[in-house]
């Protein structure tokens, strides 16, 4: 799935409810999702189906569709 990604966006994730998430610094991760800890931002970016959300960190790429 595709999301716009505004600029500041260097990292995405999905948390275990589907609900994926865009951070400025690699984000770190609990029992049900992840977090920024209180350095940087996060935005939703949107859902889908959760699968495999533990091991969906991922670093945003040149690819990626940007805001």
């Amino acid at each position: 799935m595709q999301y716009v990604i505004p600029p500041w966006v260097n990292w995405i994730a999905q948390d275990s409810d589907g609900s994926v998430w865009g951070y400025s610094v690699e984000p770190l991760r609990n029992d049900t999702g992840w977090y920024e800890n209180e350095v940087g931002e996060s935005v939703r970016l949107g859902d889908a189906e959760p699968v495999n959300w533990a091991l969906s960190l991922r670093a945003v790429t040149s690819g990626d569709a940007r805001d």
